[in-house]
């Protein structure tokens, strides 16, 4: 079809988007945790995000990576959407329990990744389904 005959698209069919966002889907392999971060900090710096909340956003990635990764079934979906005031991160697998924040004893060697998720987002949780945790950061006025 020539430029001056193409017809656009019904408008039912337009979907909304937002500024920026990206989407990976990895195996569920624990190396795999280190190129989501690469990823996600490769598109913080695209993005112009403050290097030190580029860096929280990578960290809640690799601790909400390793978690659907350690306790999930299947595929690791990573989506991050920014939009002029914010940052939203979700991670999704196929089990339908949900990611919940628990107390590691002193001597523990791992389950703190929620806890840091807590201290570093400006929201967490997960959805009904309990397949996706989310996490929520807030960009400073004027980083867009």
């Amino acid at each position: 079809m020539s430029p001056a005959t193409a017809v656009a698209p019904a408008p039912a069919t337009l979907r909304p988007q937002t500024p920026h966002a990206f989407e990976v889907a990895i195996a569920p392999d624990p190396v795999r945790v280190a190129h989501m971060r690469r990823i996600t900090m490769a598109f913080m710096r695209h993005w112009a995000v403050p290097i030190q909340l580029a860096r929280d956003v990578v960290v809640v990635v690799s601790e909400l990576a390793t978690n659907a990764i350690q306790h999930g079934h299947g595929a690791v979906r990573l989506r991050i959407r920014h939009t002029c005031n914010e940052l939203h991160v979700e991670v999704t697998d196929d089990n339908p329990a949900p990611a919940r924040l628990q107390a590691a004893a002193d001597d523990d060697v791992s389950g703190r990744g929620l806890f840091l998720v807590h201290v570093l987002a400006r929201g967490w949780g997960a959805s009904e389904d309990g397949r996706t945790t989310w996490a929520t950061f807030s960009v400073p006025a004027g980083r867009s």
